[in-house]
């Protein structure tokens, strides 16, 4: 994501799947400061942003249940916007796990907006595969499972309550080069060099947050220098990127299938700045994608 300047109009997307609190945090970040618009049709984005305030924030909530949304126009109006100087963009999405899901609109009796004729498990699945390459690109994801609407209200504070530029926000995740690099990055460490547990058959099948495939990888000798440095450069570029208002920094390690290497460094490094009292999310693209493939028709 591109500095903020003074300038800059900063914009909040927010987005996700019914149920998951899409509208409570558009009602947390109105309490913040933020002009806000739940259900906003994509095609009165651009007549909107030439109608009002431009420096007053703006958080918008785009639902999937409007006739004029799809995936490829949402991933193509935030492409658009990222591409403007003077706009400061973060796409924010709300996720929640399919059994809460269902839960909550079994404890509401509601109807899921994309099946209505339909069991709510149906639209669940449906609108979480249609949401899916949103969720891929968003800037800052909160999984809402165990959240109730006074953590949610904590945790969308956390990360968006104005303060001059004080805070920043980091997001470190891993990922396949084989599938390229993640959207929006400011920086990449690619851990390809490092012993790779892909060989070892006993390490294979696990990812980098088991303890043994940790610990083959931190085996080998260039592991804990890079390590020391990676965390040394991001304990010096933090102070001086919060200093000029930046707002959000994500951080990403890659390694050939973003499976053992590249998430056993994502997780070392997201532990040791949440350590040092930094604001960290963390995600695994290649993990994600494959537990999404293995959920059960």
């Amino acid at each position: 994501m591109a500095q903020r300047m003074s300038s800059q109009r900063r914009i909040v997307l927010v987005t996700g799947p019914s149920g998951a609190g899409r509208s409570t945090a558009i009602h947390v970040l109105e309490d913040l400061g933020f002009e806000a618009i739940d259900n906003l049709p994509m095609g009165l984005l651009t007549r909107l942003l030439e109608g009002s305030d431009p420096q007053r924030p703006m958080a918008l909530g785009i639902d999937a249940r409007n006739r004029d949304f799809s995936t490829i126009g949402f991933l193509e109006l935030v492409a658009g916007l990222g591409r403007m100087a003077e706009i400061d963009l973060t796409t924010l999405y709300l996720d929640c796990s399919e059994d809460v899901l269902l839960r909550r609109f079994s404890e509401t009796r509601r109807r899921h907006p994309m099946a209505p004729e339909a069991s709510p498990e149906v639209g669940i699945r449906q609108e979480k595969e249609l949401l899916q390459p949103i969720r891929e690109i968003a800037d800052t994801l909160i999984d809402t499972s165990n959240l109730n609407v006074h953590q949610l209200r904590e945790e969308i504070e956390r990360w968006f309550a104005p303060e001059g530029g004080r805070h920043l926000a980091v997001s470190v995740e891993s990922f396949s080069y084989k599938r390229g690099l993640p959207r929006g990055l400011d920086m990449v460490f690619d851990c390809r060099f490092l012993a790779n547990p892909y060989w070892k058959p006993e390490l294979r099948e696990a990812d980098g947050r088991n303890p043994d495939v940790a610990a083959y990888i931190q085996s080998d000798p260039n592991y804990e220098p890079f390590v020391e440095r990676v965390v040394e450069l991001l304990k010096l570029l933090l102070p001086a990127f919060r200093a000029e208002g930046k707002a959000h920094l994500s951080v990403a390690f890659g390694c050939t299938g973003g499976q053992h290497r590249s998430v056993s460094l994502a997780e070392t490094i997201a532990k040791a700045l949440a350590e040092g009292g930094q604001q960290v999310s963390i995600r695994h693209r290649e993990i994600e994608r494959r537990l999404a493939k293995v959920r059960p028709d």
